[in-house]
């Protein structure tokens, strides 16, 4: 009788579960129907341009005359993007400097006022804090004195100042040596390639660098031999005259840098005006199949980002800030670096895709890597680290600068430079994905 009793039992709850009573809301009538929500709607970043997706003919459209061969023909296939529409300045690049600068300054304060604590019970347990940028901002300014009374702070961050021999004029200046940045991220790529192997763990593929973020001003002098470029050294990254220019004297791993500050930057904002669930896309450095499509601005088979043949227009001008001739810097209105947005844009709205300064691009050197990546959103990336030889550390510059002659300035040429250094004619520009389908899509 208990055998049946039990048998019983089951079969009721197997109806019950059967019948729904799990959990239908009943709202969706038993279908998969989704609790409705705001359709997303992609916005344009700020600073930005929209690139429509598309295939295009990648590589050399004119003659190989250095019989390189590292930039074979080949048809690919990008989905939408935006890209900066300048490359990026030195008043954009400062935002960052300053933005490490005033977190390394609360953190010697140690003063409760510049931090906040996270919300609820379990954030307060955590013991974690956070800078409060509106205290820092406006309540309780780190560097500015009133007219009656000098900032109580400035005492107590003299540490981040040169000290004793290192000053000059025994003025205050920041030790820019302070200047780091550190940030993690997770390797996709490793992580895709690692997931059979079952004794790894999600911190194996979670990578973790410390980078000094100030621009190598001095590279005005080292880039050249017995040139009198010492106004520049001085001058370029912080006088006001220049902030419209773009920064350059930075290496492949702070552009990096900076891309990692400005996304959690941008999400930071998110957070704060509630819209956590709407982060945007990564921003990162344009992978070499990028930046030359959009250098092409549309264009099939052209040489220049204006089309081509020629750097001139019809009227005689100069099309961009590179170098004429034998050595005449001054013909085409720029004896060094020019304002990012000179000259005439190409057809996707981007200015400066060729000249002025090159670019650093995600994308690892490899000569015969156009012959092994794939044919959509194609790309070759390689992490190196402090260890590994300097072969693996080259990265791919686009874009040609105003110290090259204009045989540089095509969309399809490329060249190299070490992660780690720097110089006066190398700067970048950022990337972001679009989210969503193609904005010229009407289906």
């Amino acid at each position: 009788m208990k055998q049946i009793y039990f048998l019983f039992t089951l079969l009721v709850c197997a109806i019950i579960s059967g019948c729904g009573i799990l959990g239908n809301s009943g709202g969706d009538n038993g279908e998969l129907r989704p609790p409705p929500q705001r359709a997303f709607r992609a916005t344009m970043p700020y600073g930005m341009v929209y690139i429509p997706g598309g295939s295009f003919l990648m590589g050399e459209t004119d003659q190989d005359i250095t019989f390189g061969q590292i930039s074979q023909k080949k048809q690919v296939t990008l989905a939408p993007f935006f890209m900066d529409m300048t490359e990026v300045t030195n008043s954009q690049y400062r935002m960052f400097v300053n933005w490490v600068r005033d977190s390394i300054a609360v953190n010697w304060l140690n003063d409760p006022r510049y931090y906040i604590k996270p919300k609820g019970a379990a954030g307060a347990a955590s013991g974690k804090q956070f800078i409060n940028w509106d205290a820092v901002n406006k309540k309780y300014p780190l560097w500015k004195s009133s007219k009656n009374a000098v900032n109580p702070n400035t005492a107590k961050l003299q540490g981040m100042f040169y000290q004793n021999d290192d000053r000059v004029f025994d003025r205050d200046e920041i030790d820019v040596r302070l200047l780091k940045y550190t940030y993690s991220d997770l390797d996709l790529r490793a992580a895709a390639n690692g997931r059979s192997d079952k004794s790894k763990k999600r911190s194996d593929y979670i990578s973790r660098d410390t980078v000094a973020i100030y621009p190598d001003t001095l590279v005005w002098l080292s880039d050249f031999s017995y040139a009198a470029n010492e106004p520049m050294v001085q001058d370029y990254f912080s006088h006001p005259a220049y902030q419209n220019y773009p920064v350059v004297g930075v290496t492949w791993r702070q552009a990096v840098a900076f891309n990692k500050w400005r996304s959690a930057y941008n999400n930071a904002y998110m957070d704060k005006t509630g819209r956590a669930k709407y982060h945007r896309a990564p921003y990162n450095l344009p992978t070499e199949a990028e930046f030359e499509y959009a250098a092409r601005g549309g264009r099939l088979a052209a040489d220049f980002p204006w089309g081509g043949p020629y750097i001139k227009n019809a009227k005689g001008c100069l099309m961009a800030n590179f170098k004429p001739g034998r050595g005449d810097y001054a013909t085409d209105g720029g004896y060094y670096t020019v304002n990012v947005r000179s000259y005439f844009p190409n057809d996707y709205g981007l200015y400066n895709m060729a000249g002025n300064v090159a670019e650093w691009t995600v994308s690892a050197w490899d000569e015969s890597a156009s012959s092994f990546v794939h044919d959509l959103s194609p790309t070759f990336t390689y992490k190196a680290k402090a260890t590994d030889s300097e072969v693996l550390k080259r990265k791919v510059v686009k874009g040609g600068s105003w110290k090259d002659i204009g045989w540089f300035l095509q969309n399809a040429h490329k060249t190299y430079e070490y992660q780690d250094t720097a110089k006066s004619y190398i700067g970048f520009r950022s990337v972001t994905s679009y989210q969503g389908r193609d904005i010229n899509d009407k289906r």
